[in-house]
């Protein structure tokens, strides 16, 4: 198969990283190389990010990784993504949740957007949509969501993100601007809000109405 031993020696590597088995098998059966630009093929199964355009990248297979684990993903979950980009992280979550789960990822971006979806759809997976938006505002057409993945940095966590996790539920995203730190946020089932720092991250801005400015940066 084309890239197996690519994909292999990439799992074996986050292995090492103490991730688990169920988040590897799924990193083993997403074929990366489908959601990258035609310019790095070549790295595709190296654990580093890319750049796919716009100031944007696809993150390292690693924090991928680490995000799909903090998340506890299970089957049939309904998650809501902010940040499609590339269509990669999404593809390794659908992997987990199955086909009786469903992902609505939001991009702003119109040409990564639709880009997005294309080698969604030809990786095979059917039980992701993407959606063109503010990710800032959520997507609260199918809120509330038993799990909520962030994967661009914002100034602190949206209100509208937290009101649209289920009870519950858990919320995933990186915060800060110079300096970025990677949360779990957990809502109880009464209600209560509880976050834990997981230490520090690199990630592109989250722009948008509870976000940060397109043109300066500042909220």
């Amino acid at each position: 198969m084309e890239y197996e031993r690519e994909r292999s020696n990439l799992v074996r590597t986050l292995r090492e990283r103490r991730i688990s088995e169920r988040t590897l098998k799924a990193i083993s059966k997403v074929p990366r190389h489908l959601f990258v630009p035609s310019i790095h093929i070549s790295h595709a199964y190296v654990d580093s990010p890319l750049s796919i355009g716009y100031a944007q990248t696809i993150s390292a297979p690693h924090m991928v990784a680490i995000m799909c684990d903090l998340l506890e993903l299970q089957e049939g979950h309904e998650v809501l993504e902010i940040g499609t980009g590339s269509g990669y992280n999404a593809a390794v979550m659908a992997e987990i949740i199955g086909k009786k789960g469903r992902i609505y990822s939001m991009e702003r971006i119109e040409k990564l957007a639709k880009s997005a979806s294309e080698s969604l759809e030809k990786a095979g997976y059917s039980n992701v949509d993407v959606i063109l938006g503010d990710g800032s505002l959520g997507y609260p057409e199918h809120a509330p969501y038993d799990r909520i993945c962030v994967t661009a940095s914002a100034p602190d966590t949206p209100k509208p993100l937290v009101e649209q996790l289920k009870k519950g539920g858990i919320m995933v995203l990186p915060e800060g601007d110079t300096y970025q730190n990677l949360y779990v946020i957990r809502k109880s089932m009464d209600g209560e809000i509880t976050k834990e720092n997981r230490g520090g991250v690199v990630f592109v801005p989250l722009v948008g109405d509870h976000g940060f400015n397109a043109f300066t940066g500042n909220r």
